[in-house]
């Protein structure tokens, strides 16, 4: 309880939902949890004859965890959310994969601190540079 009341980085807080929630209409959801939602007027908007749109976070809140038909939506791009009319995918892309950069999944190559530090001997071609 005291997570939802302070922490915005752990989804939205008790303030931001009662706020979203009470003045826009839920939109849709993504694969991720996330939910989507659009003001019900263009007041408060940045931008006149626009509503404003709104994602709250399920769990931590990153931006990367937005895949591309959502993001389009909410920046505007896209006129109708991808439940009323769905991005068309094309054979070559892949799925979206949120940016694991920072995090305990993130990769590591060999060598690195968070791997232990032990790297791969030189090789004979090598020569280290010293001061003379």
């Amino acid at each position: 309880m005291l997570k939802a009341i302070f922490t915005w980085w752990n989804g939205a807080t008790i303030g931001a939902n009662n706020q979203i929630k009470s003045s826009s209409n839920f939109v849709g959801e993504d694969d991720f949890g996330n939910r989507y939602f659009e003001a019900r007027t263009d007041k408060g908007s940045y931008d006149k004859g626009r509503k404003r749109r709104y994602v709250i976070y399920k769990g931590y809140a990153d931006a990367s965890k937005v895949p591309a038909e959502w993001h389009g939506w909410l920046h505007h791009t896209f006129a109708e959310p991808p439940t009323t009319a769905p991005l068309t995918r094309r054979a070559w892309e892949k799925d979206h994969q949120p940016n694991l950069t920072g995090t305990i999944w993130a990769w590591r190559p060999k060598g690195a601190i968070a791997r232990g530090g032990e790297r791969a001997k030189a090789t004979g071609d090598y020569q280290p540079w010293t001061p003379e």
